[in-house]
């Protein structure tokens, strides 16, 4: 599709609600109002990300399934055209809900932060975070295999890994005593964390994103070929450094990025959805007009001289910075201002 028409996709968070206090979270969701609209506002919504006709609409947050209604608004979506993907903790999702997904959702991918509950719920900052999860791909598992045993249809989910240096020796044991738990498996992604909302803090970039020596590792093609050889040959194996992300403008150039709107709760839509910085309310202000105003806001000569030197995951985190507190309301600066210092949790 012609980027200028409309994005690649639409990344929708649906709310800030979350049961769990990730250490890395983008959103800061959960140490936050909600901002979480009506049933209706958010149909409203729904039609509105329509209207640009993007391929996906991927529902995250906070956590999705704690939205009440979410089910009906991804139908509505789902029945305009466009696939809908879900990314969840599976905190909440039961077997009631199990049943619904297929015909809700095109792709559900539980994250998973850890092979094991140790580092799984240090990071994801709730004991029992980890038992959640693969309770919930068990769930998934069971619902896949009896459609596709029966011919009734098909569910398709898969594992997100955030990778930071907490969890970044584990990729093996992913392979190997993860996936295998769950024979019905489609993907299992291991993508470096972001430097956005609390993995954008200074502390954070210092002491948990990735390292120069580790993004070699992880865009290695002997590395990951060696990932796959761990794994069901059933299982797909990505990796990414999420440089994509940056839109730096070489990368633009190269078309090497992701054209992606991000939509908060409340409708606001970011300007590019690893920074801060509203061009408004979709609600309020035309989906086309927005996403205009989006694209402009790549080629702002700001945006421009800020990110075209980046090159390192500290540069990255340390231009995000700038950019937030550059475009960022006065009720964002207040936000990032009162951001505790990282400090590595406990294991």
């Amino acid at each position: 599709m012609n980027i200028a028409d409309g994005p690649a996709c639409v990344i929708w968070d649906m709310t800030y609600a979350c049961p769990l206090r990730c250490v890395h979270c983008y959103s800061e969701s959960g140490r936050r109002a909600t901002r979480q609209l009506s049933y209706e506002d958010m149909l409203r919504i729904a039609d509105a990300i329509c209207s640009l006709r993007p391929p996906t609409v991927l529902l995250s947050g906070g956590e999705p399934f704690a939205v009440k209604g979410v089910f009906e608004v991804a139908e509505r979506i789902s029945r305009a055209g466009v696939e809908v993907d879900v990314y969840t903790s599976g905190w909440f999702l039961d077997l009631r809900m199990i049943e619904r997904i297929p015909d809700s959702f095109s792709h559900v991918t539980v994250s998973l932060d850890g092979a094991t509950p140790e580092v799984h719920d240090c990071i994801r900052g709730r004991s029992g975070s980890f038992d959640r999860a693969m309770n919930a791909l068990a769930m998934l598992d069971g619902a896949a295999r009896e459609l596709r045993t029966t011919g009734a249809g098909r569910l398709d989910f898969g594992i997100d890994c955030v990778m930071i240096r907490g969890n970044f020796h584990q990729m093996g044991e992913f392979c190997t005593s993860i996936a295998p738990r769950f024979p019905e498996l489609g993907h299992l992604l291991f993508g470096a964390a972001v430097p956005s909302g609390l993995a954008g803090r200074a502390e954070f970039a210092d002491e948990e994103l990735l390292t120069e020596d580790q993004i070699r590792v992880l865009n290695d093609a002997a590395h990951l070929t060696w990932l796959r050889s761990l794994s069901p040959p059933s299982v797909q194996v990505y990796t990414t450094d999420n440089s994509a992300l940056q839109m730096r403008p070489d990368l633009i150039a190269q078309e090497v990025f992701f054209p992606a709107m991000q939509i908060e709760p409340d409708g606001e839509v970011r300007a590019m959805p690893i920074y801060e910085g509203s061009v408004g309310n979709i609600l309020t202000g035309s989906p086309a007009e927005l996403w205009q105003k989006s694209v402009a806001r790549w080629s702002d000569p700001f945006v421009v001289e800020t990110l075209a030197p980046v090159r390192t995951m500290k540069e990255w985190a340390a231009a995000a910075r700038q950019i937030d507190y550059r475009f960022g309301s006065p009720e964002v600066l207040a936000r990032i201002d009162r951001r505790p210092r990282y400090q590595e949790p406990a294991t």
